[in-house]
């Protein structure tokens, strides 16, 4: 039996964080396999697929220009800022906070256990993205939102063997947290 998370092309729980930072490849491979997870949502998540495909798009472009110099995020957003680029810094950003969001909302989920994915993704909205969107995409979060699968049928899509289930996600989000929290002390510390 498998789950979800084994299914990926990389896990976040194998991307390499050294001095450097983040190695840019393996991260871009595990936000390939988080932005897949929405596809078990249904077609009410697109908006939010669409929107961090694109910002992955804008970092996997710049890492394409020199994969050497931009082998770390970190050296990526660096040349960028020696260049006055903000394409994959901004694109880097945005997806950073679209994956605070689904870190905190499936935090939720899994400290309360009786609570239906609607709540939780509503409280991990209000708590990242909502302070950064204006009043005209307020109302489409909010919709995309109330239309969550129940919790039971997206836990059963994330695998059948609910035991693994839950460690895998608790493995796959503690590796999560550790980029989110890398990358966010790196935007603050540069001032970004």
């Amino acid at each position: 039996m498998t789950t979800y998370f084994k299914t990926t092309a990389r896990n976040y729980t194998d991307v390499s964080v050294t001095s450097e930072g983040i190695n840019t490849d393996e991260f871009l491979q595990a936000t390939e396999g988080l932005v897949k997870i929405f596809d078990l949502f249904g077609s009410v998540f697109s908006v939010v697929q669409n929107d961090m495909n694109g910002n992955i798009k804008k970092i996997r472009e710049r890492f394409l220009q020199n994969p050497a110099a931009n082998s770390t995020l970190q050296n990526l957003v660096k040349g960028e800022m020696t260049e006055k680029k903000k394409v994959a810094t901004e694109g880097l950003l945005w997806l950073t906070r679209g994956l605070d969001f689904t870190l905190q909302s499936l935090e939720r989920s899994e400290a309360n256990p009786s609570e239906e994915l609607s709540v939780s993704f509503t409280k991990g909205y209000e708590g990242t993205l909502r302070q950064y969107h204006g009043m005209l995409v307020r109302p489409v979060f909010a919709m995309a939102m109330k239309a969550c699968p129940y919790r039971a049928d997206f836990y059963a899509k994330l695998g059948s063997d609910q035991g693994l289930v839950k460690q895998d996600l608790t493995a796959w989000l503690a590796g999560l947290r550790k980029v989110v929290v890398e990358i966010q002390q790196f935007y603050t510390a540069n001032k970004l």
